[in-house]
């Protein structure tokens, strides 16, 4: 029977996934998989087969948004599309589930474990208390784009936390880490200087969620580029207006200066 499956891994290692997942992959003719939207800590390639007992064709970002290879595919043969965290968190997925039922290929999803409810668990805040999420890109001969640091200006105002997801060029085994995230978004306050982050600003910095390094950190801007906040993968967090629960737990979960307990009583 064919179709197309898509499954999201979860955040870390190749037993991330859940169990109707596996299942489902287990019975698929082809698995294709892409990493450069986000990558699995702790597993490889290798891994993945082992445990699914399946070859992984992992593709490239051209051949997922530009080929007809996994849609074609999926017309004769039961096809399985696998990511890190939540397939559908991507737009580029959606369009292949919409290319999908356009084409009349039965489709099944399995969600997985995404860095849009587990970053704000980690942290002990509110997952409805965020605003739109951002992707700050890496600063490279002089590309320094506004529109980031204006997204994250507009949560603020209207009290709402930020995710702040980091540049990843899976290609050239680059990822953006917490230090220059934060150093960005200095620059952006000095160049543009709209109030979002001052020496007494509270940022929050997650370090390989989901996996047995995982690592929060909650501090000012210039204490937190003196720490060693883990290797990435790193999701930063700029909250907005916090209830008194979520004070407490940043102060006691991530590290933060318990002055932000006293700030909001």
């Amino acid at each position: 029977m064919n179709g197309l499956i898509f499954a999201g891994l979860g955040l870390g290692g190749a037993d991330g996934m859940t169990v109707k997942a596996f299942n489902a992959l287990r019975e698929c003719d082809i698995i294709f998989a892409e990493f450069y939207t986000s990558t699995l800590i702790g597993a490889s390639v290798a891994d993945l087969e082992k445990v699914i007992g399946k070859k992984i064709k992992v593709l490239h970002r051209a051949q997922v948004e530009e080929s007809n290879d996994i849609i074609d595919s999926a017309k004769t043969k039961r096809v399985g599309f696998v990511t890190a965290g939540d397939t559908m968190a991507a737009t580029t997925h959606i369009d292949l589930l919409i290319q999908a039922a356009e084409e009349g290929i039965p489709v099944k999803v399995f969600h997985g474990v995404s860095i849009f409810s587990a970053c704000p668990a980690s942290l002990g805040l509110q997952p409805y208390k965020f605003g739109r999420t951002v992707t700050l890109p890496f600063i490279e001969e002089g590309y320094h784009p506004r529109s980031p640091y204006d997204h994250l200006v507009s949560n603020k105002n209207d009290g709402l936390h930020s995710m702040v997801l980091l540049d990843i060029k899976a290609d050239e085994l680059r990822y953006m880490n917490a230090h220059q995230a934060i150093e960005w978004l200095i620059e952006a306050e000095r160049k543009w200087n709209c109030g979002l982050v001052t020496a007494q600003s509270i940022i929050c910095v997650a370090s390989k969620v989901g996996s047995e390094e995982e690592k929060v950190f909650a501090g000012y801007p210039h204490d937190l580029l003196k720490m060693d906040l883990g290797d990435p993968l790193h999701t930063l967090v700029i909250p907005g207006k916090l209830h008194f629960m979520e004070s407490y737990a940043l102060v006691h979960l991530a590290g933060a200066p318990e002055s932000v307990i006293e700030e909001d009583q």
